[in-house]
């Protein structure tokens, strides 16, 4: 599902256009990109959390001439499923 098919399910859903649709998810993910920039933590509850986590600096190589080289540390957006969704997606009953 692309984001075209989600604001097209979510219209419906909600008995809305689909441009109303996608200005909405265009805010969820503005609102989400702006907490995790400032380093806060985004919990839906049954949903899952959205978090900014750091991963450390470390060395690599480049797969085509085997050459090391070094990776910066950097913040990475990450997601954490919460008990409801893993139980729906593992065919479980909705809490």
């Amino acid at each position: 599902m692309n984001r075209k098919d989600l604001a097209e399910a979510l219209a419906k859903k909600t008995e809305s256009s689909n441009a109303a649709a996608d200005r909405t998810i265009a805010a969820f993910i503005d609102i989400i990109s702006g907490a995790l920039k400032k380093g806060d933590k985004v919990a839906l509850v049954g949903f899952g959390t959205f978090e900014v986590r750091k991963r450390a600096a470390r060395t690599g190589r480049n797969p085509k001439t085997g050459a090391e080289l070094k990776i910066k540390a950097s913040k990475v957006p990450a997601f954490k499923a919460g008990a409801t969704l893993k139980s729906t997606v593992n065919g479980g009953k909705k809490k």
